[in-house]
């Protein structure tokens, strides 16, 4: 079994431990190999062979429905004994349960993560866990979870748990850009969501960090969010174009590599912090990652109001509202579909994000659940 506490253990034995200024500081800042480009997937059995000869593919069932035949002829080709497994129901402890006692049976030598981020987060961890090569193909470019070292642990029923810090981002990284056209809309703009909140973040986690590494990283946080506000309405309209191709290297290399330069120190805040505490929320399970974090995002600018009164957040805020205006990302509760929640609902999902450990402490200043509460309902607020 994956049992929790064998599985903290190992966990403890593999990621480096905290470390001081003063002493050795371990990054996981890109994945060892990127391919990209229009109809890659054909073309990468070469690659994919290099790093395993028995691979298993992980991804969600409708996925796995889409790509395997592609994916499959390519690796056949290239001479490997292939076998592909969901994880269900989530990015839980039981998926891997499930997943490492399949990986064990077909004596895989590589896992390859097929999907959206929770696919993904999914083989990287079962990798990590086997001690094995991996391979993330994001079927959307909803998240930057196939560039990171990175994998988030939900309950079953969806509710954020813990995240994992890896030893290292993926073997290889193939971004087909064929099969990121094909994915819905609504996936690309969750993830100009996600990304854009490496700005609103790591410029708070930062502090006033002097790292030659940490600095560069807040400053890509800035070139990203300046990309993703003048040319993602641009990009939404033409799939596809070079444009739309700036905007998808955008939400899933950048935002990466500036989680991998920055490393802990300049990741997330309250914005990830609210999305964590509404996955708690059985009604949010139907929003995308990104669109909770866009959301979160509000919130964390209404809180530097509200707490602090920061005329700058407030500004911010107000370029925000017309941003998500113009390329419908969620302003408020609901637009998430939350509308009908309860105030119990919503105070536990405060409550969650407030818990001692939440990265929302990275805020310069103290957020009870009441204040976190008030920024939640009052995100257009004047």
């Amino acid at each position: 079994m994956f049992l929790l506490k064998s599985y903290v253990s190992m966990i403890q034995q593999l990621t480096p431990p905290t470390t001081s200024s003063t002493t050795a500081i371990s990054l996981s800042v890109a994945p060892r190999q990127l391919i990209k480009g229009s109809g890659v997937i054909q073309t990468a059995g070469e690659a994919i062979a290099a790093l395993g000869q028995r691979p298993l593919v992980v991804g969600g069932e409708q996925t796995l429905a889409v790509v395997n035949p592609q994916l499959n002829d390519v690796l056949t080709t290239a001479g490997l004994a292939v076998k592909s497994a969901q994880y269900t129901p989530d990015c839980s402890e039981s998926s891997l349960a499930q997943l490492q006692a399949i990986a064990q049976q077909h004596q895989a030598d590589v896992i390859i993560g097929v999907g959206g981020g929770k696919a993904l987060d999914t083989a990287k961890l079962l990798a990590y866990y086997c001690q094995i090569p991996v391979i993330t193909i994001p079927t959307s470019a909803a998240t930057c979870a196939a560039w990171t070292g990175l994998s988030n642990v939900y309950s079953d029923a969806g509710a954020f748990r813990y995240d994992v810090g890896l030893s290292h981002c993926p073997d290889l990284l193939i971004l087909d850009y064929e099969l990121l056209r094909a994915a819905p809309r609504r996936l690309l703009v969750a993830g100009i969501g996600d990304a854009i909140a490496k700005w609103y973040e790591a410029s708070v986690s930062s502090g006033e960090s002097a790292s030659t590494l940490i600095i560069a990283a807040v400053q890509q946080a800035r070139v990203l969010r300046d990309l993703l506000l003048q040319k993602s309405a641009t990009a939404l309209e033409s799939p596809g174009s070079e444009i739309w191709q700036e905007v998808v290297d955008a939400t899933v290399l950048l935002a990466g590599v500036i989680g991998g330069l920055g490393g802990a120190q300049c990741r997330t805040v309250a914005a990830h912090a609210v999305h964590n505490g509404l996955t708690q929320i059985p009604a949010a399970h139907d929003a995308l990652h990104g669109e909770k974090v866009a959301y979160g995002i509000l919130v964390q600018l209404r809180l530097e109001e509200q707490v602090k009164n920061n005329q700058l957040a407030q500004a911010a805020r107000q370029q925000l509202l017309q941003f998500y205006e113009a390329i419908a990302l969620p302003k408020t509760l609901e637009d998430l579909g939350l509308g009908e929640v309860t105030l119990a609902e919503l105070r536990q999902a405060a409550e969650f994000a407030c818990q001692p450990e939440s990265d929302i402490h990275h805020l310069p200043f103290a957020v009870t659940p009441e204040q976190l509460l008030s920024a939640m309902v009052s995100t257009t607020s004047d």
